[in-house]
């Protein structure tokens, strides 16, 4: 099959041979559904540990005496490791066996997590988080893999589908099950979930799940491996740390600059190299394209929607981490099931619309979030939202998921699962970054007025953000109910141009999608349909 048949795109076959097989491995109809079972709660493990801490902050500060800067990094340090590290662990499965790989991640992960578990200190907590992160790069893009290589290709794009529902949805079960935990009992118990979970995957995997391994005599790209570690990195720590240190801050520039630098060398190297890691004229492709950007623009928003829902959430209408984490639910109990028929939606009615759809759709929900926001609002303000979210996000995600692993060989799969992983990641920490510096300028502004007249110290705290003025308002008696309402009015306001600049976002994708994306399933999914002609590219 020929992709030179797309306007623009280079002759890439000879990297990316599409109807090769040689990995496909032959599982039956009932071993493969615990082959997805079993890659299902490993995902889960990996997505509920990066949003699953997030709830655990306060409790973890006063149990290690951790300070804000040291909250961040045991959050951001597990996702820095995991983000960086995706590619290249991607390939090593690919070469050395995929099985033994998600294996030595699983018992890694349960291991780090478990000794987290007893952390005394928040520096040794830090340096756990790390290395579960990086067990975590070694079980995610994995998971993926075993799945498309699994499955015969008529029964992909649905398997890939369930996947992505539960990629979606982990993050919202991280918060809920640690949120539970941390209402109920003490904080170590909030890593029992990632262990459990750990170790059940364990099991299935090594009783169920087949291995397979990339039959090739090239040699380990090494340079671009090291590229890719520094550019993603770079680029995740920057915007890590410029919403808290400062977008000027020095450990900000110095990230920016490695991440920038790194990733201009690692595709001059690319395109140099006769065995690539990850070959760059791949996003040529009409599917792996459009797929990345939707992708990417889903996972922004998704993951800026955890930080401004869950403040909502609990800052303004006062509900417990628990409460906020179950009217989250609504999201992913719209957001599984769809995710699971929307490549058989995309086959009947084009990828193209169904993508372009599911932006729209995800856009129209943020638009109704920042339209029915309010102090008093109760959840009635929040549960329209979450639906259409939540169904915009099913329609999207797997999709594009598809798109992208498709648009990458059989023995590829370990590096399509880790690029599909590693633009999660990158969209997760651009959203955060750039939608909260919104949100954070906009209620700075918006409380300033509140602000006026309170002692140095306090007047910092309350523009610094909303938990803050709710302990300065705690603080100053009957008086501090006025306190209390600007700061929550100001949040509520702030929240209205974030949610916008989302939906832009998701505008500007699905725009993108209608003129660039794939129109038929050969070009969304090249791999899964080697029988089919590509057609050329008239738009």
């Amino acid at each position: 099959m020929s992709i030179d048949s797309q306007r623009g795109a280079p002759d890439i076959e000879p990297h990316v041979p599409f109807a090769h097989q040689d990995d496909e491995v032959v599982v039956s109809a009932g071993r493969r559904r615990l082959v997805l079972a079993a890659m299902c709660v490993a995902l889960v493990a990996v997505v509920s540990s990066v949003s699953g801490l997030n709830v655990a902050q306060q409790a973890l500060a006063e149990g290690l005496g951790a300070t804000q800067s040291q909250l961040l990094w045991i959050i951001n340090g597990y996702t820095v490791a995991l983000a960086a590290l995706l590619m290249p662990v991607g390939a090593v499965g690919d070469r050395w066996g995929r099985k033994p790989i998600l294996l030595t991640g699983l018992v890694l992960f349960a291991l780090s997590n478990l000794a987290a578990a007893f952390a005394t200190s928040a520096t040794t907590l830090i340096g756990l988080r790390v290395v579960a992160g990086l067990a975590a790069a070694m079980i995610m893009p994995v998971t993926l893999s075993v799945i498309t290589t699994s499955f015969p290709r008529d029964q992909q794009a649905k398997a890939i589908g369930t996947w992505a529902g539960f990629a979606g949805a982990g993050g919202i079960i991280g918060l809920f099950v640690s949120a539970a935990l941390i209402d109920n009992v003490t904080w170590p118990w909030v890593f029992a979930l990632p262990v459990a979970l750990a170790v059940v995957s364990f099991v299935a995997t090594a009783a169920f799940v087949p291995n397979s391994v990339e039959h090739a005599e090239a040699g380990f790209d090494v340079r671009g491996s090291l590229l890719a570690v520094a550019a993603v990195g770079g680029l995740v720590l920057a915007l890590h740390e410029g919403p808290e240190q400062g977008w000027t801050a020095a450990i900000t520039v110095v990230a920016f600059a490695v991440g920038l630098a790194s990733t201009v060398a690692f595709v001059m190297v690319e395109r140099r190299t006769p065995h690539p890691l990850l070959d760059v004229r791949v996003f040529a492709i009409r599917g792996l394209a459009s797929g990345s950007l939707n992708l990417f623009v889903v996972f922004a928003v998704m993951f800026s929607l955890f930080l401004v829902l869950v403040q909502y959430l609990q800052a303004v209408l006062g509900y417990s981490a628990l409460a906020a984490a179950a009217a989250l639910l609504p999201m992913a109990v719209m957001m599984l099931p769809l995710s699971t028929v929307a490549p058989s939606i995309a086959e009947r009615v084009g990828f193209r619309r169904t993508l372009v759809i599911g932006t729209l759709t995800i856009a129209a929900g943020l638009v109704v979030l920042a339209s029915m926001a309010d102090i008093d609002g109760g959840f009635v303000s929040v549960l329209p939202a979450t639906l259409i979210l939540g169904a915009g996000i099913g329609l999207t995600m797997s999709p594009s998921t598809a798109a992208i692993t498709s648009s990458l060989p059989d023995e590829k799969q370990g590096v399509a699962a880790s690029l599909n992983d590693t633009v999660r990641e990158l969209g997760a920490a651009v959203g955060i970054a750039l939608i909260g510096s919104v949100l954070n300028g906009a209620y700075r502004t918006n409380v300033e007025a509140a602000a006026v007249g309170l002692p140095g110290e306090a007047a910092e705290a309350v523009e610094e953000g909303i938990g803050g003025a709710l302990v300065v308002a705690g603080q100053l008696g009957p008086d501090g109910a006025a306190l209390v309402d600007a700061a929550r009015t100001a949040f509520v306001d702030g929240m209205t141009p974030a949610l916008l600049l989302g939906a832009g976002a998701c505008v500007f994708a699905a725009a993108f999608t209608a003129i660039r994306g794939p129109k038929t399933a050969a070009e969304a999914e090249p791999r899964l349909h080697p029988d089919l002609e590509v057609q050329p590219d008239t738009a």
